[in-house]
């Protein structure tokens, strides 16, 4: 097709570790990567599709069961499900490829024996995909065409309501040939239905190269089903290349003066919205010198120029950013010289939305440094401040377009070694780095850091001289407390007593002095003390029975209750997510609190759930393919006055061809 669809150029994605591990997935010969999440094994399934195991995308997460497997195709009956983070995302490395699709389904299938099957978000590139309802028995899937950029790309779901766990039961991804599609890089295609009109059973590999899932669409009174005559069908001229299996039938009316038509209730909603929609029309007979078909698409009062289906081949016709809502209308109609009905073969609706860029790509770059030397962080993938609201648990980020990180939050991570150069990070406010185990000098790029304002080294095991850029940094405010072997700038770092606290000035040579005076004098008054609690303990006092206020109870601290343990501690929320409603969550081995100098965080948003494309398409009980929820309804319209129209050349693709009536 000529026309150019929704473009779409998809957020600049941070990092990507286990590069090397990520294109196991990818068939070499089809450009396909199929993710099994939660399974433990590769295997080939009937279509000759290889599947991988998810273990080596994403090391967060638990691989489950479902326990509804009855007539399951294998990759729906595992899944993984995310009890912590924000957001969990499977990082895809595609090298070479431009534009894919992607599709992701969700079998509940009751893993956990709760019967509750919760509802969440995906996401891709840090990018919103669609509000995921899940069903007991009944697997959804959503699907997605879009650019990457830079070889790879990032699927994610994100925690939405309290005790809703998301998971992931399989992720699909397909190379599209560059011209499908075609769009600019700023826009993605978000899939509302593909159907395959006439076909009795779903078109998908192998015979269909890109793996699409073309459904049958439900016929009606008035109309039927008109296979070919042949079994040759040439598409090396379309641009969609549509597989053959859906252009050897099509439906039709059954009385020639009928128009072929349909609504979009219950697919769209209400307001308007932008779609694309592809037709595709194929002669199904080699028509006599008399017969003449030909007809025009009405849509909502706009007509095309007359179609004429050719045989043995396909044509395509595409519209798009087409307001469109669930009462507009959309039918075929034969033109006045016609002698035979409008036919159609297939569809594909979309609806799209312009994407974001993502975070600063030299922000990016410098966190992926981070998440090289410290592996406790390696495992956090996809954009790490989009979308809004879902940001890594561990960065805070800017509100700009293109978001920046303002402050890392990495206190009790576990982090070990020395620090690498992040001064790329040159619009961070917040460090806070402490309670890890990190050694080596404080590198002298932070205290250049231009907007920083606090910085927490505490409790580390660093060494060597607080830098000057830092100590003479009247803006910053420095924390390197629980470092004994630091030492202040012009003083002469003693390591061997470990005992002074970095920021603090040591004790002079006089402690020597003081220390030699004060121990023996502290000895003797001690054997003394002993002598004399000897000879009083010989006299029998009356035992004396006391509660002394402010005892130390169960949790080892004065004044707190079992509930409690002091002002800002925080209970478990039930649902294993870090972090809090009302207060970034710092998590120290043994306690929980809020900080108080720690910047507030926003309550997420209520969640919403989509009217569209929430139920793109389903998998039903006892089938292994997938059908869609509603089927289309393709009915044939009646009009006792016929327009009067005049044959002109057909000229396809573009929507100027659409003329208002």
């Amino acid at each position: 097709m000529a026309t150019h669809l929704f473009p779409f150029h998809p957020c600049l994605l941070c990092h990507f570790f286990f590069f090397f591990l990520l294109f196991l997935g990818a068939d070499a010969t089809s450009g396909f990567i199929s993710i099994d999440c939660g399974a433990s094994d590769s295997y080939t399934d009937t279509d000759g599709i290889r599947w991988e195991s998810d273990t080596a995308y994403i090391s967060n997460g638990e691989s489950r069961t479902v326990q509804i497997t009855e007539s399951l195709a294998t990759p729906l009956t595992t899944l993984r499900v995310f009890s912590s983070r924000k957001k969990n995302c499977y990082p895809i490395l595609l090298p070479d490829a431009r534009r894919i699709l992607a599709r992701v389904s969700f079998h509940y299938g009751n893993y956990d024996n709760k019967a509750a099957p919760p509802t969440f978000k995906l996401q891709f590139d840090g990018n919103s995909w669609a509000t995921v309802v899940t069903r007991m028995d009944t697997a959804v899937y959503f699907e997605v065409v879009y650019d990457v950029r830079m070889g790879r790309t990032s699927i994610c779901v994100a925690q939405t309501i309290p005790e809703q766990l998301p998971f992931v039961s399989s992720i699909e991804v397909r190379r599209l040939e560059n011209s499908m599609y075609d769009g600019e890089p700023t826009y993605a295609f978000f899939l509302l239905r593909r159907w395959s009109f006439g076909a009795t059973d779903i078109v998908r590999y192998p015979d269909d190269n890109y793996d699409r899932i073309w459904v049958p669409a439900a016929d009606s009174a008035g109309i039927t089903l008109l296979p070919s005559d042949t079994t040759i069908m040439d598409t090396s001229n379309s641009t969609e290349h549509p597989p053959k299996a859906v252009l050897l039938n099509a439906f039709t009316t059954t009385d020639p003066s009928a128009d072929l038509s349909w609504t979009f209730a219950g697919l769209l909603p209400a307001a308007t919205i932008p779609v694309y929609i592809n037709l595709y029309f194929a002669e199904m007979t080699a028509l006599s010198s008399s017969d003449v078909r030909s007809f025009r698409i009405d849509m909502d009062g706009n007509t095309s120029d007359p179609i004429v289906p050719p045989y043995q081949n396909v044509l395509e016709f595409s519209f798009a950013d087409r307001g469109v809502t669930a009462s507009s209308q959309m039918a075929l109609r034969a033109t006045a010289d016609a002698t035979l009905p409008p036919i159609i073969s297939a569809m594909e609706i979309f609806t799209g939305k312009s994407l974001s860029n993502g975070t600063a790509e030299s922000d990016a770059t410098a966190l992926t440094i981070l998440q090289l030397q410290f592996k406790a962080l390696s495992d956090w993938n996809g954009d790490p401040c989009l979308p809004a609201n879902y940001s890594w648990d561990w960065v805070g980020c800017s509100s700009d377009p293109v978001p920046r990180i303002i402050a890392l939050y990495l206190a009790g991570y576990g982090l070990a070694g020395h620090l690498p150069d992040f001064s790329d990070l040159n619009s961070l406010q917040t460090i806070d780095l402490h309670n890890n185990s990190i050694t080596g000098e404080i590198p002298d790029f932070l205290g250049a850091l231009p907007n920083l304002i606090q910085l927490n080294l505490a409790d580390n095991e660093l060494s060597g001289t607080i830098p000057s850029s830092l100590t003479s940094n009247n803006r910053i405010k420095l924390v390197t407390s629980g470092n004994p072997d630091l030492c202040s700038p012009g003083q002469t770092c003693d390591t061997s007593k470990g005992s002074s606290s970095a920021g603090g000035k040591r004790k002079s040579s006089k402690l020597g002095l003081i220390l030699g005076v004060a121990v023996p004098v502290f000895f003797v008054a001690l054997v003394a003390t002993a002598v004399t609690f000897f000879l009083r303990s010989r006299r029998r006092a009356p035992p004396v029975a006391a509660e002394k206020p402010g005892q130390v109870n169960s949790h080892g601290k004065p004044g707190e209750t079992a509930e409690g343990q002091g002002e800002g501690a925080i209970k478990g929320n039930g649902h294993g997510m870090s972090g809090a409603q009302h207060g970034r969550m710092v998590q120290t081995p043994g306690v929980q609190f809020i900080g108080a100098d720690k910047p507030r965080v926003a309550p997420r948003n209520a969640p919403v759930v989509a009217q569209f494309p929430a139920e793109a398409g389903e998998y039903p009980a006892g089938s292994e393919e997938v059908v869609e929820e509603q089927p289309m309804i393709v009915e044939a319209a009646y009009e006792e006055q016929r327009w009067g129209e005049v044959m002109v050349g057909v000229e396809m693709h573009d929507e100027e061809h659409w003329n208002t009536q």
